[in-house]
Formats: C-alpha cells, sequence, structure tokens
C-alpha cells in the first residue's frame, strides 16, 4: 500500500498504514543499537520509550532525544543502571528524573506520574505506576504514544491517526489543558508549523483563541523557545497569520505584519526548494523591519548570539545584487555579519515574487556557500614598516587598505599587498 502523507506536507510515513495498530513497523534504527539496548536491560523490560522519539519514529525521522518512562521509582533506577554498570545522573530527580549514560549516548529515564496541581506554569505530580495516567498529562495525542522494546505500540488517544491526519490534538479538554500551562497554546501553533496540515483542530483552535490573554503573563525566554522552534517549521507563515488572526502575536511579536508574513512565506519556499537547514533566526529577520530588531530581541530576551544575529540579518551590511561580478560578490560576503548563505536566502525573499526563480539567485547561494572568510593579511607590523606610529594613525591606515582589499574582492595576498606598498612608497 502507498505510503499515507502527511496532511497537507510532502513528508511520508514509512511504516505501512495497514499494519496492526498496535505496531510500528519497521522498527527504528536506534532500537537495535548497543546503547538503547544496555539501558532497556538495565530496567528490566520496566520501561517503554515516550514523546517525540516515539513519534518521530512513526515519521521516519531520527529522534532529538531519546526519553523513556517506567513505573520504578527513581532509586531503583539510579541502583539498576548502577547495577549493570551504566552512569546514571540525577538530573530531574525531584520530578522523577534520572538521565542514563550509555556508550555515550544519553538517555531520559522518567517514572511515570499523575499531576496532583496544576497553576498555569508548574505542576504538582505524584508517582504512579499507571501508564495511561502517564500519557493522560501530556499535550497533544501525538505525544502520549509510548513503544515497548519490541516495537508495540500504546496509543490511548488516537494521536498515530491524529499524526497522520496532520492534526494537532490536545489530550483531554483543550481549554484546561492551556490552563494547567499557558505555554500549551504556543506549543499548539508550533506542533502545527511543523506537523500539521491544512486544518486546525477546530476545538484546539478555539480554546486558543479565548486563552490569548494569559500569554503576557509567560517569561520571555519561554515565550521566545517556542517562537524560534515554531519558525523552523515548514508552514511557519500560514501558522503565523493565524495566530496573528486570532490575536496570539498581539503582545510577543506584534511586528509580524502581512508584508514580513509574505516575505517568510517566500523564504520558507527557497528554504525548502534549496534544501537549506531551517533557522528559526532567519525565519524572524525575515518578519521584522530592520530597525525594530534591537526591541523585539531585547523584549523576547535573546541571548547575546541571536540578538546580534538577529541585528545583522535584519539590517545587513550591504545589499546583495544576485548579478554583480564576482569581485563585487565576494566583497559583499566579508562586509556582511555571520553566513552571507542566511543573507543571500533573505535576500531573495525580499525580492518579492517576480524574481523567486532567478536562477542568480541560485548561483549566487552556491557561490556563499562555499566562501570562506579570509583573514586581512596585514597587521600592525606592516604599518610600522610603512612608517605609521601605533595609536589612531595605524589604525586608519590599516582600515583604508582593509577597504581597497576589500574592494577588489578580499583575494589579493599579503605578498601582493605588500608589492603594492613599496611601489606607492616609491
Amino acid at each position: 500500500m502507498r505510503p499515507a502523507a502527511l496532511g497537507a506536507t510532502s513528508c511520508y510515513f514509512p511504516f505501512r498504514m495497514d499494519s496492526p495498530a498496535s505496531r510500528i513497523d519497521p522498527l527504528p534504527p536506534w532500537l537495535g543499537m548497543d546503547a538503547t539496548q544496555d539501558v532497556l536491560a538495565a530496567l528490566g523490560g520496566e520501561a517503554r520509550f515516550v514523546g517525540g522519539c516515539v513519534r518521530d519514529a512513526l515519521l521516519g525521522r531520527p529522534p532529538a532525544d531519546l526519553d523513556l518512562a517506567t513505573p520504578l521509582v527513581p532509586e531503583n533506577v539510579i541502583e539498576r543502571l548502577a547495577a549493570a554498570g551504566l552512569k546514571a545522573v540525577p538530573t530531574g530527580i525531584a520530578h522523577g528524573t534520572v538521565t542514563a549514560v550509555a556508550r555515550g549516548r544519553r538517555f531520559e529515564i522518567t517514572t511515570l506520574r499523575r499531576d496532583v496541581e496544576t497553576d498555569g506554569r508548574h505542576a504538582v505530580v505524584a508517582f504512579t505506576d499507571d501508564w495511561q495516567a502517564d500519557a493522560a498529562r501530556r499535550d497533544f495525542t501525538m505525544n502520549a504514544l509510548s513503544m515497548a522494546a519490541d516495537g508495540t505500540l500504546h496509543d490511548y488517544f488516537g494521536g498515530r491517526a491524529d499524526l497522520a491526519a496532520g492534526r494537532v490534538r490536545f489530550v483531554g479538554d483543550p481549554a484546561t489543558r492551556i490552563a494547567e500551562d499557558v505555554l500549551r497554546l504556543l506549543r499548539f501553533f508550533r506542533f502545527h508549523a511543523r506537523f500539521g496540515g491544512a486544518d486546525y483542530d477546530a476545538d484546539g483552535l478555539a480554546a486558543c483563541r479565548a486563552a490569548v490573554h494569559l500569554l503576557p503573563g509567560l517569561s520571555a525566554e519561554r515565550v521566545a523557545g517556542e517562537l524560534l522552534r515554531l519558525l523552523e517549521g515548514p508552514r511557519a507563515a500560514a501558522t503565523l497569520g493565524t495566530m496573528r488572526e486570532c490575536g496570539a502575536l498581539a503582545h510577543w511579536l506584534p511586528e509580524a505584519d502581512e508584508a514580513g508574513l509574505g516575505v517568510l512565506a517566500r523564504l520558507e519556499a527557497h528554504v525548502a526548494a534549496t534544501g537549506t537547514a531551517p533557522s528559526g533566526v532567519r525565519a524572524l529577520a525575515a518578519l521584522v523591519p530592520g530597525a525594530e530588531a534591537h526591541g523585539l530581541a531585547r523584549r523576547l530576551r535573546l541571548s547575546n548570539a541571536d540578538a546580534d544575529r538577529l541585528d545583522g540579518l535584519a539590517r545587513p551590511a550591504v545589499r546583495l545584487d544576485p548579478h554583480a561580478e564576482s569581485p563585487v560578490r565576494r566583497a559583499a560576503f566579508y562586509r556582511l555579519a555571520g553566513d552571507p548563505a542566511d543573507h543571500v536566502l533573505l535576500e531573495w525573499a525580499r525580492a518579492g515574487e517576480e524574481r523567486a526563480g532567478d536562477a542568480a539567485w541560485l548561483a549566487l547561494l552556491a557561490q556563499a556557500r562555499g566562501w570562506v572568510r579570509p583573514r586581512f593579511p596585514l597587521t600592525g607590523e606592516d604599518a610600522r614598516a610603512a612608517g605609521i606610529e601605533p595609536g589612531p594613525a595605524m589604525g586608519a591606515w590599516l582600515k583604508r587598505h582593509e577597504d581597497e582589499w576589500v574592494a577588489f574582492g578580499a583575494v589579493e595576498s599579503r605578498a601582493a599587498l605588500l608589492a603594492r606598498l613599496r611601489q606607492r612608497s616609491h
């Protein structure tokens, strides 16, 4: 049987849709790794894989992390790992999480939990041996799946069918789940941008729309983490459009207007067509007018590195022209902050629909990807040898010669530069 498509995306499932619903077929390659088998053996069969790695196994994607759940309490988990000669790190012992290290690979192992109390940000939990109760506290049905060591899939809430349909659906009542942790509102959209199809789960979207007034109460760091990951999704532009329409961007990302969303949509198309890795900061720069980049970075409390990268992309030192001569291109790459390929993709998207298919942009992108930033060959010692004393005059001398070197494509060698200097001195 032909694999089923993920909603309206082009991702296909590697498992057979006519296979028993209780199995993952074929088994993910990581299940057979020696490190994985070491951890499973140490836990004595009392564990299942949970969350993202199970979802990604159904999608045929490599997992970011390998997480397990177990009815064993943390102290028992540590004892079993130690008895098997594996390293156990109590990374979140108060919440039941122990990290196992096997053959250099990390596995997060968490004791089954049930919610006792929630306040919109944090939950008080108790340990349990009830697998369904643990699954019921997860956010979406596609994240509530668990898989046993033999590939048996445990699906209490229809997560496999939702994943196949490109439907992001809350476990239980959406309004209740959002009230337990308001960040789930942003996660709903983030998962839709990555896994969703053309349509939203109506109940989930309605609950998000009703709860947008709670978003200002979230910390900037948590919001930024979700937004940057959302912007890496293949449907980010369309998702942000829905978020804007229902008021979910009014507080944290009001800069996302129709023009910015149009640039982001074109950027998505170019990223997909060229096989470029997604980047949340690059996508954020597509949305933001240059003058507003600094304010946005401060509002979201971006790291210094991300803030500098956003500013460099949103306010480039020079603008790229795909039809320019090669030396002019190299000079532009040298003056731009960060990866010139990011700048090419953004300029291409900003150029508009009428030039979206221009082969010159693809040629410029290829040149940017192969470009390695050269080091300006002259030093202070060379300036001193030319009779320039240390201080502002030396800095100005070096800057003048660097600008000249860059104007000719930043390719002239040290020997050529020194020879030119000698000629000028005569």
